[in-house]
């Protein structure tokens, strides 16, 4: 370990702009090593005793500076109203200093931190012990952190309805307060106040629209890129797990679709109420609730660029790896499932207190969880602007009867499509033979030997695809999602299902069922009819299922059949429709998984792993020995190739390796390619000394490598490997790092000193290690250690 763990919270891959004005030479590469937290960890903290406050649910969680404050709730038998306060660079509880009157004892109610103060809202108050005097409240109290002092707001004016299982946040200076339950229904209104100005303040009611959620209570909001989220909760009867984003400029509500998320890409997580949500980075964390009847604790992501949710595994640092203990230190660690508990944000970190866990027992423990804050992968935004740019384009797709052409790159398409591969080898073949032709006989050229800009574009021809749904096509090969067109609209639609039709024709099972997704989800009752007599034409038969079985359901059916659209019909259809009203038919299920093809990462895995290597087209020398690769590749994710393959393209097609003026190692190399053609950062630590500086040296979109590099340094340098670091920190003079690996040599000696690795060392290394050895070891410890060996 790099250092004693501690419960501080400090950045452990902060995001730093590149300084591309930085010298391209890692002479001196400074990590700045120190105290850390492992990245998607939990730790159990101190849980709060029962003499300075009681366990407790329904309260809220707030952060300010360097401490969480906890307001309220109840504790199975009472309601209360008491403050504590959690320091988290101690790790240590206390009530917090108050004075005036606080709010009366309550539980559901909401707070929120501006500027710095504390505002508490609305909840359910009274008696639960003898079940009196128990109503919800709209009353605002604001609570100074500075002086302790509690002050109710009086407003005047109209007020929102007394509610409590609301949502509440503050931006632009306001506190929203929306939805909840006032004790006869849930609500879904929203209503704001300025929190600038106490004596002119008023609440107001806002307008909102789009797709409004429904009335709802027991859910979280969290605030991220200048939207609010709310996720799930419970309406009426109803419990689900959609997510929502509200527009605070125009006040307008969006749904966030799901339809193109694949079958076997992560779902969001279950229906829920009772959970917590908090915003970090890019990203939306919700936690426990109650999920039909079970409490789950696995922690979901949810990343608003990408509209996708992952689940997030817990990872366990370097000691508790090495000691194979993953379960039990797991067990110990994350916190069980648990409803009504609360969370908040410092610095990188989510802390969560309280809750209600098995047999309805109050908790009154605390946990923390490290964020990570690492950039987003850009892998699918650089190939897609690579698509968007067609800058190095080296096949020309002739398309229909019309013959419209198409630029693409061979080393996407063939990554990603069997049928265009198979394709583009055929026009390759023929190609070849007419050049050979042509010259008099066969010539031997190598691809990546030929002069840049002197290839001729390939020309495929492709009879069976049309120029528009062709390029959405293409856009997927290259991003793995497609841009939707706007959702309903019947031309946008049909678009899809040309592409639906080529997916099926090119094997494309990743893209079909993108394309089931969007148009299930697009039919509505102003398009079902045209949409199944399109389906009907193009003989796609599952969406024609899905388009009959819609519009025999009883709410759509006398609607349907009262449209102009019904009157021009096609008697077969209108045949089938009446017969599907009149005996619908037995419904078949299917036990067969269904084939959700392959992603983008998994194609361009297999594609340097081998699968492109008869479709390279530039050799790579490190040191003098050669790796080919792909140009378009290479461009895509650096501007450092992006440059030179564009303005300075050597005329042998062979390029030399280095970063700066260190050639990495053989195995760093490797890994370098992985992170370039698919994402990949996992590596050796060894590795990630030679490529700390390549972000930097090749352009990178961002600093994504550099921060796992860093990473992967600080939490994984071992007794069992710190002589391979050491001797990549001495070739990359990477000094702190060298000495990192001096010191854990030096304090564990007596294991380092069996490792074969240790007589491969150069005789420089074996004196730096001697030398570190007598600096820092007493004489009394070479006593032990002489008996010892």
């Amino acid at each position: 370990m790099l250092a004693k763990m501690s419960c501080k919270s400090t950045k452990v891959a902060p995001s730093v702009d590149f300084d591309h004005s930085c010298s391209d030479s890692v002479e001196y590469l400074t990590l700045n090593f120190g105290p850390f937290e492992t990245v998607h960890r939990w730790r159990r903290l101190p849980p709060c005793d029962e003499f300075v406050g009681a366990r407790r649910s329904k309260h809220t969680v707030v952060a300010y500076r360097d401490a969480i404050y906890v307001f309220g709730g109840d504790n199975g038998k009472n309601m209360l109203n008491d403050l504590l306060r959690f320091d988290v660079k101690d790790c240590s509880w206390c009530r917090a200093f108050t004075t005036g009157t606080p709010p009366a004892p309550r539980y559901h109610h909401s707070a929120v931190v501006y500027g710095s103060s504390m505002f508490v809202f609305g909840g359910y108050t009274g008696d639960i012990y003898s079940n009196s005097n128990l109503k919800n409240k709209n009353d605002l109290f604001e609570y100074k952190f500075a002086t302790g002092q509690w002050t109710e707001w009086k407003v005047e004016g109209s007020l929102p309805v007394a509610r409590s299982a609301h949502g509440a946040t503050v931006y632009n200076d306001k506190l929203w307060i929306f939805a909840g339950y006032d004790g006869n229904a849930r609500l879904n209104d929203m209503w704001t106040i300025s929190l600038q100005d106490r004596e002119h303040a008023c609440w107001e009611e806002i307008d909102q629209s789009g797709e409004i959620p429904p009335s709802c209570c027991n859910f979280p909001v969290a605030v991220c890129r200048d939207k609010m989220f709310v996720f799930s909760g419970q309406s009426g009867a109803k419990i689900t797990n959609n997510l929502f984003q509200f527009e605070f400029k125009g006040h307008m509500w969006t749904r966030i679709p799901t339809e193109h998320l694949l079958r076997g890409s992560p779902p969001p997580p279950q229906r829920r109420y009772g959970h917590t949500m908090v915003a970090f980075d890019r990203h939306l964390y919700v936690f426990g609730g109650a999920a039909d009847n079970t409490l789950p604790n696995e922690l979901h992501c949810y990343d608003v660029d990408s509209q996708t949710w992952e689940v997030i595994h817990p990872s366990l640092d370097s000691e508790v790896r090495s000691k194979h203990i993953f379960c039990l230190s797991l067990l110990l660690e994350m916190p069980s499932g648990r409803l009504f508990h609360a969370a908040a944000v410092i610095q990188d970190a989510m802390y969560i207190f309280g809750g209600t866990v098995d047999n309805n027992v109050r908790s009154g423990e605390m946990y923390r969880f490290q964020f990570s804050s690492y950039p987003k992968c850009t892998l699918h935004e650089d190939y897609g602007k690579l698509w968007e740019n067609r800058q190095f384009c080296d096949v020309e797709f002739i398309l229909g009867e019309r013959e419209e052409r198409v630029l693409g790159h061979i080393a996407i398409v063939t990554a990603r499509c069997q049928w265009l591969r198979k394709k583009i080898l055929q026009a390759r073949d023929r190609q070849r033979q007419s050049d050979e032709g042509a010259a008099g006989g066969p010539r031997d050229i190598p691809a990546g030997s030929r002069p840049s800009g002197t290839q001729p574009l390939l020309e495929v021809s492709i009879r069976e695809a049309e120029a528009q749904p062709f390029e959405v096509l293409m856009q997927f090969l290259y991003t793995d999602k497609i841009q939707y067109p706007r959702r309903g609209h019947v031309q946008d639609v049909l678009l899809i299902m040309d592409v639906y039709k080529l997916a099926l024709h090119f094997k494309l099972s990743r893209l079909e069922q993108l394309c089931v997704q969007y148009i299930e989800a697009s039919v509505d009752l102003q398009n079902v009819l045209s949409v199944c007599e399109n389906a009907n034409k193009l003989q796609l038969d599952q969406l024609k299922e899905h388009c009959l079985n819609f519009v025999v359901k009883e709410s759509h059916f006398n609607q349907v059949i009262m449209t102009k659209e019904f009157e021009h019909l096609s008697t077969p259809l209108i045949v089938e429709i009446v017969r599907r009203k009149q005996q619908p038919p037995p419904r078949l299920y299917s036990d067969q998984p269904v084939d959700i093809g392959t992603s983008l990462v998994q194609d361009m895995k297999a594609y340097l792993e081998g699968g492109g290597l008869e479709f390279c087209d530039i050799i790579l020398l490190l040191d003098g020995h050669p790796r080919p690769a792909h140009k378009a590749i290479l461009a895509a994710r650096s501007s450092y190739f992006e440059a030179m393959f564009r303005s300075f393209m050597p005329e042998d097609g062979q390029v030399n390796i280095s970063i700066g003026e260190m050639v990495p190692s053989k195995q760093a190399f490797e890994s370098m390619l992985r992170y370039i053609y698919y994402g990949d950062v996992n590596m050796p630590p060894e590795d990630s000394l030679y490529l700390f500086a390549a972000p930097y040296y090749y352009g990178f979109s961002n600093n994504r490598l550099q921060a796992y590099c860093k990473q992967n340094l600080e939490m994984n340098v071992t007794v069992e490997n710190v002589l391979q670091i050491l001797e990549a920190a001495d070739k990359t003079q990477a000094l702190d790092m060298k000495k990192h690996c001096l010191h854990i040599i030096v304090h564990q000696f007596i294991k380092v000193s069996k490792l074969p690795n240790l007589r491969s060392l150069s005789q420089l290394l074996l004196l730096d290690i001697i030398e570190s050895l007598a600096t820092h070891i007493s004489d009394k410890q070479c006593a032990e250690m002489g008996s010892d060996i």
